[in-house]
Order: structure tokens, then sequence, then C-alpha cells
């Protein structure tokens, strides 16, 4: 141990010599400028100029001091990030087309390798964008499993670690949608939309945080909410309800997995051009007896305030972000990607 002693009383904030036996100080200390060395008769002393403040409540004889950690400070660690940018992994459910996909290729032009996972119907698309992220010189396979059964998202999140090492990053994105007055809405209805977008997010979120924490060294899950998640639309109660719980979700999963180095965000998309939206607005249509893509387009001359339709890479951008190191200090956020249809 290295004892430091005061030799005279500390202005507040301002620097003030002390004297440390130099018996054990390591060589690399010894060589550091800002000391002069005071010879004694049992022992020599070198002469250091501290801060006040880091002796501020030391003892009027002396302070034992623990030899330097090799650790950063806590505030300058970084909060959720792997140690490296290099071999970077995540899993993107719901990623054969639409936004996921957008999603897969975006994180794979950042430096990760990439899981694509969907339901055994979307096999072809899968595999299509594996060929798209291998040709940008990534590392990527597909893994079909429904995110409404735990064991297949297990059996996911395990492969996915066989396949590409790691867990960095889980993009829980997989969702459906129905439009259906609320009235007419079955038990059925229900459950179908809670298994998947509740609980298939529930599920991602605990398989991936228990591998980040067998892990130990954090990591980044991400879920996909909605603007309904903030204001209902009519016809998409179920729907909306849905993705109000993944918001909630979300919170709660941030609150716990803090402790862990684990960051918990949720993007929320507004009108985007996808296939989902396009079978919403051919339903709309049918019930209020407008011609399809006429009730996007009301929505998007009406409600969006930049006066588009979003595009999938709208929502990767976002994500990307969300996934990156920027984001180190956001946890329990839902954020809004609409063009300005509500604002938060």
């Amino acid at each position: 141990m290295v004892r430091l002693y005061m030799d005279a009383e500390p202005l507040d904030y301002h620097p003030f010599l002390a004297t440390v036996e130099i018996s054990t100080l390591p060589n690399s200390l010894k060589t550091r400028p800002l000391y002069t060395t005071v010879s004694g008769q049992n022992h020599t002393k070198m002469a250091f100029r501290l801060p006040a403040r880091t002796l501020w409540q030391a003892s009027p004889k002396f302070v034992t001091i623990p030899r330097v950690s090799s650790q950063l400070p806590r505030w300058a660690r970084s909060y959720a990030t792997p140690t490296t940018e290099q071999g970077r992994t995540a899993i993107v459910t719901g990623s054969s087309r639409g936004i996921g996909k957008a999603i897969a290729l975006r994180l794979a032009n950042d430096g990760y390798d990439v899981c694509i996972n969907d339901v055994e119907a979307n096999k072809s698309g899968c595999d299509d964008v594996v060929k798209e992220i291998q040709s940008l010189g990534r590392k990527s396979f597909a893994y079909t499993a429904d995110v409404s059964n735990l064991k297949e998202v297990q059996g996911l999140v395990q492969a996915s670690v066989s396949e590409l090492g790691p867990l960095n990053t889980m993009v829980a994105n997989a969702g459906i949608a129905q439009v259906k007055a609320l009235l007419d809405l079955t038990e059925q209805d229900l459950r179908r939309m809670f298994e998947v977008n509740v609980f298939g997010v529930y599920n991602c979120y605990t398989t991936a945080a228990k591998q980040m924490i067998s892990q130990g060294s954090g990591g980044k899950i991400l879920g996909a909410a909605s603007i309904v998640a903030f204001k209902p639309f009519a016809l998409l109660s179920h729907y909306s309800a849905s993705k109000w719980a993944v918001r909630g979700l979300t919170q709660a999963f941030a609150m716990e997995m803090a402790t862990h180095k684990i960051t918990v965000n949720a993007y929320a998309p507004g009108i985007v051009g996808t296939a989902m939206w396009d079978l919403i607005d051919e339903k709309l249509g049918e019930l209020q007896g407008a011609k399809k893509g006429e009730t996007i387009k009301k929505y998007s001359g009406e409600l969006i305030a930049l006066g588009r339709t979003s595009v999938p890479e709208d929502v990767s951008n976002t994500v990307s972000f969300l996934a990156s190191k920027d984001s180190d200090y956001m946890t329990g956020q839902t954020i809004v990607i609409d063009g300005g249809i509500i604002f938060t």
C-alpha cells in the first residue's frame, strides 16, 4: 500500500503539497513529473501536488490509498457496448421483408453479423436476405422460428451464438396486424395478436437478456412498438393495445436490466410503405368504401407533417442508432419515427 501524508491544511479545491512513501511505489509512478524527492533518516519521500478534493476527507495524519485499478472509472466505462467494434452480432426477428429486412441490412452495413429470422412460410425471403448480407462481407444465416413459442426463441438464440458468436443485439421486430371493429373482435383475435406482438417480444427480451447476462458484457435489446402505443387508431384496437404493452415491457425491462449493463429501447414506426400497411390500407378501404391506396394517401396528406409515407429505411436508420454506442446513455425509451403524426 502507498501511504500519503498531508503537509498542509487543504484549501477548498486548491492544490496543496503532500508527501508519499515510495518504498513500495511502482517505477511507473516514480518517473512522473510534478514531484520532488526528499531524503529522510529512515526512508525517502516524494512530494506530489494533489488537488484538495483528493484528500478532503483524509485523516490529519495519513490516508491509505489502494493500488491503482486497471479498470476505467465508472463514469468513463462504456455502458452497454461490446469492448470491440469487430465481431458484433445481432438477431432480427421478422426480417424476411419490410422493416425487419431493412434493419438487418443496415446492421450488416454497420459491421454486424446477422441472424435472420421469420416463420417457416417466409423461409425463401430469409434466404434472400442472407445472401444480400453475405455479399456485403458479413456473416449471416437464417433460422426459422415462431416468436410466440418460447422454446423456438431459445433455439434461435442458441443457434445464433453457435454460428456467429456472443449475442450483442436483439431486435424483436416480428409482429402482426389486423383491421377489425372493436365489437367484432373474437377471443381468438385478441389471443393471436398478443401471442405474437406481446408474448413474442417478451420471449425475445427474456431469452436475449439471459444470454447477455451469462456473457457478462452487456448488450442492446430493441423492440418494435408503433405510434399506436401513444395514440390508438380506430379499427386497430387490439393491435394498439399490443403495442402499448410493448412500450410497457420495454420500460420494465430497462429498469431491471440496467444493473447488467443492458439497455432496452423500442422504436415506434408510423405509416410505412410495407406489406403490413398495404393490408391495413386495403382493409380500411373496404370498411370505409375507399379504393386501395386512398386511405394511406389520405393519412399521409392530412396526418403526416412531412407529407410523405415512411419507408423502411427511415426506421432502420433509427434502429442503427439505438444499436450503436451513441445510444449508450438511453434506456427505457420508445422512439417515434412517423414524420410528424404525433408529438411526444
